[in-house]
């Protein structure tokens, strides 16, 4: 489980793309909320022009320029993903790289590898500004699990921060999920089998077991075909942020949950996933 102030280092991959400075004044956010150290991620080999461009947009962001670079050569998810277990960072901010395709926006390749096999939390933007706007609408994606509570109670001093007018915490709830929880009731198995109403009390009770906050918390069970029915929630409530749990085992990234797994292809805003 994870403690809010465990994120003693963010990384932030570049590769010097045009809004490359937009991620680094996002990163330099992140940072500064979790008081952490800041270390620069490139993929590719050291050289003068490589240096200048870091130590240029440090100084003009008023970052630190003694801030640690790591570089290695190869394909560049490969080569960020080697590092971010080398280095044992804590979490990586990076630009999705998203592609509009009939209104829904899709993650680049190197976004979508971190998501699915990075070795820590991972944030990506969309939309990364030089100025950053304030998170103000944050969804997260509630599971009961321990971790799922402790990344809930590590999103709570975001939040807040952010001065976030709410903060959605959402039950996704697919016909898959119910068809699967009939076969178990049907098999003997009846406390698998939660009712509508149980369904709504133990999230309000999971929200509630993180503790008191004065950020503004409405708490949804969102039921659908599919899991992708989050997706359209965050983007009816025009969220800045989806936080996702995700658990992970040893040194080894699990397979996402089949009802979020579309997340490592559509990206309907900003995403936290918390490992």
């Amino acid at each position: 489980m994870r403690d809010p102030s465990s994120y003693k280092t963010i990384a932030v991959a570049t590769a010097f793309s045009p809004r490359f400075k937009q991620v680094f004044a996002e990163a330099k956010r992140i940072r500064e909320r979790f008081s952490a150290d800041l270390h620069l991620i490139y993929a590719g080999k050291p050289n003068e022009e490589t240096a200048k461009k870091f130590h240029d947009a440090l100084t003009e962001l008023q970052l630190p320029t003694d801030s640690t670079i790591h570089y290695e050569e190869g394909d560049p998810a490969d080569a960020i993903l080697r590092i971010l277990a080398r280095e044992k960072i804590d979490m990586v901010v990076a630009g999705a790289l998203e592609k509009e395709v009939v209104l829904h926006p899709f993650l680049g390749n190197v976004a979508r590898r971190l998501v699915r096999e990075a070795p820590c939390s991972v944030m990506l933007f969309t939309k990364p500004l030089v100025n950053p706007r304030p998170l103000s609408r944050i969804v997260f994606i509630a599971n009961y699990s321990d971790h799922g509570l402790q990344a809930l109670i590590s999103t709570l001093p975001l939040a807040a921060a952010e001065s976030c007018e709410r903060l959605y915490v959402i039950r996704v709830i697919t016909t898959f999920d119910e068809a699967r929880a009939s076969i178990r009731a049907d098999a003997g198995r009846h406390e698998n089998l939660r009712r509508d109403d149980d369904e709504e009390e133990a999230l309000e009770k999971f929200v509630l077991s993180a503790g008191a906050t004065e950020v503004p918390i409405e708490a949804r069970c969102i039921r659908g075909n599919t899991g992708l029915i989050a997706s359209d929630f965050v983007q009816s409530v025009n969220a800045d942020l989806l936080v996702v749990p995700l658990q992970k085992k040893g040194e080894t990234s699990q397979p996402l949950p089949s009802n979020i797994a579309w997340i490592t292809d559509v990206i309907p805003c900003s995403l936290w996933v918390i490992r």
